[in-house]
């Protein structure tokens, strides 16, 4: 499994506050299987003319030598699209150095608007990669679409899959409606793991969209080639795993 979005550069935003806590971290998840983790610090759009890419480096460079053996890391930005004409040129903004940029809106985001953003973004020679599109209010497997068709690639949390709430349904709609691209962690430092969505796919009938979304199109983007479609998810879930899904993605929090 690769997890390509985290917050574990310690003490850089509302993240991990320590190596000794990413590393924790990182521990649990090669325990797991993930062999490749991507650490993702906020920054605002507005600020990305003079991104902080050398510290950032630095600091990855002390994590890499505290980590576990077998779990590869690299760096990107989670990058807010808080302006309307964002420029995402510079080369170190990118996943790992490819030309997928994490990004992310202001949840209360209009719908027509970030399609356009998205499109803006793609015409730099950027893939946009949306993190976590259940967030947003005006979210739809047809929106989802429309994000794809713009040229983003749509990255799901893993443990909202689990969750009982708006957002969770907004989660579970994409993946069933074939419009999720990847699933992530979104550490912060904390239990989140990618591991969650991938138990969760296989024991609802969706395996096959599990290796896609947890293993294969993240490879892909770390290799910068394009992501394969992962395909509609018909999920099966009784009142049993509902309740059992509440009750783990409650502990996950």
């Amino acid at each position: 499994m690769i997890d390509l979005h985290t917050h574990l550069l310690p003490g850089v935003d509302d993240g991990s506050n320590t190596v000794e806590q990413s590393v924790e971290v990182l521990e649990r998840f090669a325990a797991q299987g993930v062999t490749a983790v991507c650490c993702t610090p906020h920054l605002r759009a507005s600020e990305s003319v003079d991104p902080p890419c050398d510290a950032l480096d630095d600091l990855l460079a002390t994590l890499r030598d505290a980590a576990p053996l077998g779990v590869a890391l690299s760096r990107g930005f989670e990058i807010l699209l808080d302006i309307p004409q964002p420029d995402l040129s510079d080369p170190c903004l990118g996943l790992a150095g490819t030309r997928y940029v994490l990004v992310e809106f202001g949840r209360l985001v209009a719908a027509e608007v970030s399609v356009a953003v998205l499109k803006r973004v793609v015409a730099q020679g950027r893939v946009p990669l949306l993190a976590h599109p259940e967030r947003y209010q005006v979210c739809t497997p047809e929106l989802g679409m429309a994000w794809r068709n713009a040229g983003a690639v749509l990255q799901v949390d893993a443990t909202t899959l689990l969750a009982e709430s708006r957002r969770a349904e907004r989660a579970r709609a994409l993946i069933q409606a074939g419009c999720a691209g990847i699933v992530a962690s979104d550490n912060h430092g904390d239990g989140r793991t990618v591991y969650a969505a991938v138990e969760w796919l296989e024991r609802h009938g969706a395996a096959h969209q599990a290796r896609l979304l947890a293993v294969e199109n993240p490879a892909a983007i770390l290799a910068d080639a394009p992501v394969a479609p992962v395909g509609a998810a018909r999920i099966r879930r009784s009142l049993f795993t509902k309740l059992k899904d509440f009750v783990v993605g409650g502990e996950d929090g």
